[in-house]
């Protein structure tokens, strides 16, 4: 399944996954963002499935990238 396309759980928990793997390198997604040049709201629709396409998915491997986490 593609990252944008996840059902709301999966979406919920690889959000949580990314928050937590940047607070635990001393930053949060809210820094992330910002240095990124990005809306927090972005990524949050791009993780629960509200925004789709080329895009979004680009966001969502690049946040999961920051954190720490594997993508599919």
């Amino acid at each position: 399944m593609s990252l944008p396309n996840m059902n709301t759980k999966e979406g919920k928990e690889r959000y949580q996954l990314v928050r937590a793997g940047l607070i635990m390198q001393g930053t949060t997604l809210t820094h992330w963002c910002r240095e990124n040049g990005t809306c927090i709201q972005n990524v949050r629709d791009a993780f629960f499935g509200r925004w789709q396409g080329p895009k979004a998915t680009d966001l969502t491997r690049r946040v999961l990238q920051a954190a720490g986490a594997k993508t599919k």
